[in-house]
């Protein structure tokens, strides 16, 4: 399985932290059309459990840790977000769940599309049917 990372280009000012920033068509493969984020949220939590069709994704956790579970049907992959200056590009037809690792973490997403229902699969079993055939890699 591949995965594709993206490091944020950050400036640190002496006793003023770091501004870190990322690029939609320069940094990220995609044009960037929505941006949501998920927050207090206790450790222990598991959310996401699903694919989507057509859109693409990526994460980052600006302030925590979670654990991010990739499947492409043939083989699982966990990724730890726990920089904030590291975004990870989640391809369409890729399963993905999430760990909250650390109370209060919070995940943030940049998506190349605005939702849509009809995109999500939530079905493990749809999901593997609809991805047999397909060169996903």
């Amino acid at each position: 399985m591949i995965i594709q990372t993206i490091r944020m280009k950050s400036v640190t000012a002496e006793g003023m932290g770091t501004l870190s920033v990322f690029e939609a068509e320069h940094d990220v493969p995609f044009a960037i059309k929505r941006i949501y984020y998920i927050h207090d949220v206790p450790a222990g939590v598991q959310r996401g459990g699903h694919a989507h069709k057509k859109l693409r994704q990526v994460l980052w956790c600006p302030y925590g840790k979670i654990r991010i579970r990739l499947d492409n049907g043939r083989e699982k992959t966990d990724v730890m977000l726990d920089d904030p200056t590291i975004g990870l590009v989640v391809e369409h037809y890729m399963w993905r769940e999430m760990f909250w690792e650390q109370d209060n973490s919070v995940l943030c997403v940049a998506a190349d599309s605005f939702y849509e229902a009809e995109d999500y699969i939530r079905d493990y079993d749809e999901f593997l049917n609809a991805i047999k055939g397909k060169d996903l890699d």
